[in-house]
């Protein structure tokens, strides 16, 4: 099986630049404007119609990333909890008007959660709960819509816990994104497993990759190979018939590169060995 075709995210200012390569190709796109607490909480139609009419001719799968500054899925207040389900429901509406299938979401999950799981022993159980209890009214609405979430790994420390949400929940419309850049830097800096590994640890559930790199310190969005994750295996590990999933580069800077970068990770891609049973 080849490796899917890698998409990226844009913003609407970005896309003209990138239309032709992104049309051309039906590559897959995530739109990242209705991220924003103001954004989201306002009147989106403006923007929401803008899309529409750069979207004409475009085929390829569409997701957006959902909103996230300050909407914990684990908040421990129920009414809180309901202003966040709420306007994860507004990106999940938003996502269907604009052709999308999926929704980016972030994990709740961190290293201090990690390192007091045995020393409050609620802590783990009330994280997941709080979370399904959030979710519940977005899946409803999701399933609905026929749009996917997908849950990306922010500050997670053990990929188990986002494995184990997905699984408790036990959704269709609820799977698991990796961010290689956010894998990493859980690597280098809390002694988490490394970017291969995490992928590994998703199987079946993972539905979604931000492909970016990073230097160990900060959450760069670099292009792949400017930073420190070692790229091959990561590709031939995507590029494995089990393990189909939304590929998207996600860089902030130099997206005149995009069609570059994408084009030197399908290569790598390819140059995977093939493995047989033959000595």
């Amino acid at each position: 099986m080849p490796l899917p075709t890698i998409g990226a995210a844009v913003r609407l200012g970005d896309f003209d630049g990138l239309q032709d390569w992104i049309v051309a190709a039906d590559r897959p796109i995530e739109i990242q404007d209705f991220v924003g607490a103001d954004v989201i909480a306002g009147d989106v139609s403006e923007l929401v119609a803008a899309w529409r009419a750069r979207l004409e001719g475009h085929r390829g799968p569409r997701g957006i990333h959902g909103p996230f500054f300050g909407l914990d899925l684990s908040n421990p207040d129920r009414e809180i909890r309901a202003i966040i389900g709420a306007r994860l429901s507004k990106g999940v509406e938003i996502a269907a008007r604009l052709g999308a299938d999926l929704m980016v979401v972030h994990s709740p999950f961190n290293f201090w959660h990690r390192l007091n799981y045995t020393n409050y022993s609620f802590l783990r159980t009330g994280l997941m709960e709080a979370c399904a209890d959030c979710l519940a009214p977005v899946l409803d609405r999701a399933a609905t819509e026929g749009v996917t979430l997908v849950l990306e790994n922010i500050d997670d420390t053990d990929p188990a816990d986002r494995g184990d949400l997905v699984a408790r929940i036990g959704h269709a419309n609820l799977k698991l994104s990796v961010d290689t850049g956010h894998a990493d830097l859980a690597h280098a800096n809390y002694g988490a497993p490394p970017v291969i590994d995490v992928l590994a640890a998703a199987g079946s559930a993972l539905a979604h990759v931000h492909l970016q790199d990073v230097d160990g310190h900060a959450d760069r969005h670099w292009h792949p190979g400017d930073g420190r994750i070692n790229w091959r295996p990561v590709m031939e590990h995507l590029a494995a018939p089990e393990h189909p999933a939304r590929l998207i580069l996600e860089v902030r800077a130099n997206l005149h590169r995009l069609p570059e970068t994408a084009d030197r990770l399908a290569r790598l891609a390819r140059q995977a060995p093939c493995l047989t049973d033959d000595p």
